[in-house]
């Protein structure tokens, strides 16, 4: 069928799906444990987008106080999120919340989940990424190590390096 792209190739050893199972060691399962929610991915555009205290996030990602805090806290218990004391003038200290390392490595997942809404899930109708050097749409693309662009279909899973076959 035009439009198709073909399943992703399992390499080698990974190739009988019946000796092996990704079941607790799936490096997806292992993310969708983390921000695998609604709010949490929400949250995690938010922070992306510069939304730093937590009123805020309740209010722009339509979640309750409680939503937000329980999501918050575990997304600061993940590393993706550092919380940072501030004070506004004659009030209490209170906690503000930004992008750790590990969560800015997250904003290409984010923006990933962007670009297929944008185009599979009706949600085009105001927003688009765009490179800010040039205003141009931006893309989302797959690129090895070494810096080739990668068709769907060009990429294998497979086995790291000197490991033995589960």
């Amino acid at each position: 069928m035009e439009g198709e792209v073909d399943d992703m190739r399992l390499h080698a050893p990974l190739d009988d799906r019946t000796a092996w199972s990704p079941v607790g060691h799936c490096p997806i399962e292992k993310a969708m444990a983390v921000v695998g929610s609604r709010p949490a991915m929400l949250i995690m555009r938010e922070a992306h987008y510069g939304t730093r205290r937590f009123d805020d996030f309740v209010t722009r990602v339509g979640v309750s106080p409680a939503t937000a805090s329980t999501h918050l806290r575990a997304l600061t218990d993940a590393g993706l999120l550092v919380r940072r004391p501030y004070q506004d003038d004659g009030a209490r200290t209170r906690d503000e919340y930004a992008l750790s390392p590990a969560g800015t490595e997250l904003v290409p997942v984010v923006m990933s989940l962007f670009v297929w809404g944008a185009r599979h899930a009706g949600g085009a109708d105001q927003l688009e990424l765009a490179h800010a050097g040039c205003a141009e749409p931006a893309q989302v693309r797959i690129v090895c190590a070494a810096g080739h662009e990668l068709s769907e279909d060009e990429v294998e899973v497979r086995l790291r390096r000197g490991r033995r076959a589960p």
